[in-house]
């Protein structure tokens, strides 16, 4: 009778799945990394990829040493060529980016991983998990996810002693009356914060706020989303010098304030940070 064979030996391959359904195997860590978004720059850095980062577009500002980066062009205009020369074993877009460009990177045989950014404060774990997956940072990963959401429980125990909610207008720009409506995230941001967004009604995400309404409305605090200190200083004198603005409140008492608009605006970890900063605005007597 024959000995029985010795079964084959499979060793298994982790794969991760994108955003697009596109599979993954997982061999051995990127080590040269194209990074389409600032959010992903963000969290590559927060997860100790700074080193291996090659390329970022020209939106990429933080942390500092993102700016030392070989640029690739911007969200909508990225430079096939030019990072194609970088040799990148990942590239990480996200769903901004246009399509063809991603298939032009993908039939140069490039491994592009597609993420769809989200649309909430919620969606920022879920994006940094994929990105510790693809780049098996797994337990920085874990741990940048945990501090997070200490972080944030901390402040929602803190609101839960807060029981009247301050009217708020946000403003997108500086200097007119763009705001956020019902399914923008800001007006998601304004609600977790305990606030009650003057625009909330509106049925889209951005809109003009007519002056009419603004003063009828009367919000008790104006945020302002600004690119400096000194674009909110601007910002802030032309709401306090618009015929009939003086009447609002938020006008009336000072309560106008800053809030930068990179952090408020990028889905990575310093979303919290904006989280914890509006907190501070509209609830300044908890802190």
């Amino acid at each position: 009778m024959l000995a029985a064979l010795p079964l084959p030996f499979f060793t298994q391959v982790k794969t991760v799945k994108d955003d697009v359904g596109q599979v993954f195997p997982l061999a051995e860590p990127p080590r040269r990394i194209v990074s389409l978004a600032p959010n992903i720059t963000e969290i590559l850095f927060a997860l100790g990829l700074g080193d291996q980062i090659v390329g970022v577009t020209r939106y990429c500002d933080y942390p500092a040493a993102a700016l030392q980066k070989d640029k690739v062009g911007g969200l909508t205009d990225p430079n096939v060529e030019r990072i194609q020369s970088l040799k990148p074993d990942l590239v990480i877009a996200f769903r901004g980016n246009p399509w063809n460009v991603i298939q032009k990177l993908q039939s140069l045989r490039l491994r592009v991983f597609v993420l769809d950014i989200g649309n909430d404060l919620g969606a920022v774990p879920k994006t940094i998990e994929k990105i510790g997956r693809v780049t098996q940072k797994e337990s920085e990963a874990g741990a940048l996810i945990r501090s997070l959401e200490q972080r944030y429980q901390k402040v929602t125990a803190a609101l839960a002693s807060v029981v009247v909610q301050p009217k708020v207008f946000l403003n997108l720009h500086g200097m007119n009356l763009a705001t956020c409506g019902r399914p923008s995230y800001l007006n998601g941001l304004i609600e977790r914060a305990k606030g009650a967004n003057i625009a909330g009604r509106a049925p889209k995400a951005w809109l003009d706020y007519s002056r009419e309404q603004f003063i009828k409305d009367d919000p008790d605090i104006i945020v302002v989303l600004a690119a400096s200190a000194e674009a909110f200083a601007k910002a802030r004198e032309w709401f306090k010098t618009q015929a009939g603005f003086e009447t609002v409140a938020a006008v009336r008492t000072g309560r106008i304030h800053f809030l930068d608009e990179n952090k408020a605006s990028r889905f990575g970890p310093r979303l919290y940070d904006a989280f914890t900063e509006l907190v501070r605005i509209l609830h300044p007597e908890i802190f």
